[in-house]
């Protein structure tokens, strides 16, 4: 008991942390990928030091499965976009300012993206807090919980659109991880997503 009220904590601390490094992280768009970048290693380090992570896939099979899975969570992403803007809803014109304020401009800041945000994201909310309610909740409950405790960070950026589509992403993301139990395969279907998200969404 006393070993699992730690664990309690260690995760209360952990997403307590995530919460104050996103604030400040979407406080002003000039700075925006430097603090993203040093938030992104402040979580990897803090997961690393109090969960594990599992890798159980070939490399053949993580790149397949994780490509794969990308280009299906974009593909929904963009049918939803586009019903979105069919029927007029407000939430294009959030999508359109994220991409404004937010999105990766120039190699660094894509570099940042693809060694250090991505992999941060899901090694600390994948790896580490869904992990971590797995092992004392039941699967469903530990996906939906993580899941909006993923999302509920990105109220910083003022775009509930966000918010949304972080629950849906984390859940898809969540299901994969505990079935495939491989994070090298949730960070490429993650890359693959964004990627695809940032060079083809007609936004």
């Amino acid at each position: 008991m006393l070993l699992e009220r730690r664990e309690q904590l260690k995760l209360f601390i952990g997403v307590i942390s995530a919460h104050f490094l996103l604030n400040f992280t979407y406080k002003d768009e000039d700075v925006f990928w430097y603090m993203f970048t040093a938030s992104s290693l402040v979580l990897i380090s803090y997961a690393i030091v109090n969960g594990q992570i599992e890798d159980k896939l070939s490399p053949a099979s993580f790149l397949f499965y994780g490509i794969v899975s990308g280009l299906l969570l974009f593909g929904a992403f963009y049918l939803g976009y586009i019903l979105l803007e069919a029927i007029g809803s407000a939430s294009v014109r959030d999508v359109s300012k994220l991409y404004r304020d937010f999105a990766p401009s120039n190699i660094w800041q894509f570099l940042a993206l693809i060694l250090f945000v991505v992999p941060g994201e899901e090694i600390f909310w994948r790896g580490y807090v869904f992990s971590k309610f797995k092992k004392h909740s039941n699967l469903m409950y530990s996906i939906i919980a993580s899941s909006i405790l993923y999302a509920s960070v990105q109220i910083y950026a003022d775009a509930w659109i966000l918010v949304i589509a972080a629950i849906v992403a984390g859940v898809f993301w969540n299901i994969l991880y505990h079935w495939k139990k491989s994070m090298p395969l949730i960070i490429v279907s993650h890359l693959t997503f964004d990627l695809l998200l940032f060079w083809y969404l007609p936004v």
